[in-house]
């Protein structure tokens, strides 16, 4: 009985110690970044935005309201000038998970670039474990297969020289969607999504698609990335908060192994065609079978799984995200036409007439070059950074970091910021360019394709991508908004939320520029003649991949 009460006292007294040690610890750190009032429990759960707003408008609100203010000047004992700061940095916090909000991009580069050891990891996302995506490199948090992911990009499309070896499939593709545009220019986006889908599927696994027939590996491919979009989505899916399968309203079960079935069938598929191609000797090399050769790779293996998801992510992080760029570009130059035609004069002077820009006309074309840059600039494809995760507790400035905080960083804000570039709304390529004692402003490039450890591995190849279709397109069609009974009509401007960001569905008018430009998009077709599909060639693709069967757009 003695030792039953001394037990019993003694564990009172140790739990108010540790309430004391630890409430004094709270007490002595610094406060965290400002944000909304917490209410218990459930934090800030009720301050996320909707599904449907637009995510980098709505948390680059939280700049101006939960600034700081800071005394500048004692006038004397009661008197103080007191100026208000903008809030470069927030918090939230929902459901005991810290989010740490950077409008900031000088803060993004301290926090994960300065700070790459601590803020390179990815949060762990219960649903994306569950729907298979989590091996997609974009989503990886295993620091092993992520260092030896990137090293499989590093050796294939790392540099500008290993990315040229792929320049007459970029060449190719593109000229075909000169081609498809020219007879067909109400299917822009179609044409678009093919241009992309074709490149990367060349580069990754050596798949020639259908010239001109719906393409059974894009649909799959398309229709499984719209799937990762959702997943990815941070504060989306109530079960990555509480990872409890059997929640109330546990719907996401069912979604979750829908995903997961295409998900398999993105990293199988694709990956099966070149194994048996590589058997069969009737190979084109690629990303998958340049990898496959220098690794001696076990069936079954993890090494095998890398591999297999490493050419997955090239397609995930490049294909998609290009469409967008381009989308953006078509509707940059309808609505800003001084801008195309100043674009075109420079092509006219600098290209030889009948002939296309090629890569090596790149560095004697200035304004082209800062056209590229306006588009990445102008509407980020990725307006909010995939989530960083801190690793161990950290200070910034004078406030806390917690460990395992979820830091979002908004590209859009970072890319529109009043302090760096002059007039942000408007679409201005001259803005990079050092003429008559301007000085240029900051290149998007630094940017847009993330930061630190997780800067995007296969940005030389999106970028030389963008460049060709934006300097190809330029050089053979006149773009504008469309026309009905004799006038232009207005081009709403609007672009849809998600973690890849596209501009809502939109009209336009494109033409060739005269008869001599038509005519040389014809003579692409010799010089880059159509090829076989191979789409005959696939198995294993999963019933319900076509994103026109299932509704999406």
């Amino acid at each position: 009985m003695f030792f039953s009460v001394w037990n019993g006292l003694f564990a009172i007294i140790s739990g108010i110690y540790a309430f004391t040690f630890l409430h004094d610890r709270r007490r002595q750190r610094p406060p965290l970044p400002p944000g909304p009032r917490r209410i218990p429990i459930i934090g800030n759960l009720l301050d996320l935005p909707g599904p449907d707003q637009q995510d980098w408008i709505y948390w680059l609100k939280y700049k101006d309201r939960y600034g700081e203010a800071r005394t500048v000047l004692r006038l004397n004992y009661e008197r103080m000038l007191i100026l208000f700061e903008t809030g470069p940095i927030s918090s939230l916090n929902v459901l005991g998970a810290e989010i740490i909000i950077v409008n900031d991009a000088r803060v993004a580069v301290e926090l994960l670039e300065k700070r790459s050891r601590i803020y390179s990891s990815r949060p762990r996302q219960k649903f994306l474990d569950m729907s298979g995506w989590s091996k997609v490199l974009g989503a990886m948090n295993d620091p092993d297969r992520f260092r030896k992911t990137r090293k499989h990009f590093h050796q294939e499309i790392g540099s500008n020289i290993s990315v040229a070896s792929f320049d007459h499939v970029q060449l190719t593709e593109t000229s075909h969607f000169l081609l498809r545009i020219m007879n067909e220019p109400e299917k822009l986006q179609e044409h678009i999504r093919k241009e992309a889908g074709g490149i990367i599927l060349k580069i990754a696994y050596g798949y020639i698609i259908e010239a001109h027939d719906r393409d059974p590996l894009i649909d799959l491919i398309n229709t499984a990335m719209a799937d990762f979009g959702q997943a990815m989505l941070a504060m989306t899916w109530m079960v990555d908060f509480i990872p409890i399968p059997w929640l109330p309203g546990a719907g996401f079960i069912s979604t979750a192994k829908e995903f997961e079935t295409r998900s398999k069938a993105v990293s199988d598929v694709p990956y099966n065609f070149v194994k048996r191609q590589m058997k069969s000797g009737h190979l084109i090399p690629s990303f998958l079978s340049n990898a496959l050769k220098e690794s001696s790779v076990e069936p079954g293996s993890e090494e095998e799984d890398i591999i297999k998801w490493s050419a997955a992510s090239l397609y995930g992080g490049g294909a998609d995200t290009t469409v967008s760029s381009i989308a953006n570009f078509f509707l940059a130059m309808a609505l800003f036409p001084e801008v195309q035609h100043k674009a075109q004069q420079e092509i006219d002077k600098v290209v030889e007439s009948g002939q296309m820009p090629q890569f090596r006309d790149r560095e004697n074309l200035p304004y082209v070059n800062a056209v590229v840059k306006e588009v990445l600039r102008w509407h980020p494809v990725v307006p909010i950074n995939v989530v960083h995760t801190s690793t161990q507790d950290d200070t910034f400035e004078g406030y806390f970091i917690p460990k395992g905080s979820s830091v979002i960083t908004n590209l859009w804000a970072f890319t529109h910021d009043e302090n760096v570039y002059h007039d942000p709304m408007a679409f201005k390529p001259e803005r990079f360019l050092a003429t008559d004692g301007h000085v240029p402003e900051r290149d998007p490039h630094m940017l847009v394709f993330g930061f630190g450890r997780r800067i995007c591995p296969g940005r030389n190849l999106a970028d030389s991508n963008v460049f060709l279709s934006i300097a190809q397109s330029l050089t053979v069609f006149e773009i504008s908004k469309p026309i009905r009974d004799g006038k232009l009509q207005d081009i709403p401007i609007k672009f849809l939320p998600g973690v890849i960001s596209h501009p809502a569905p939109f009209e336009l008018s494109i033409k060739p520029r005269s008869e001599k430009h038509r005519e040389l998009v014809q003579s692409l077709e010799q010089l880059y003649p159509w090829e076989k599909s191979h789409g005959d060639l696939l198995s294993g693709v999963p019933a319900g991949t076509n994103r026109m069967e299932m509704g999406q757009q």
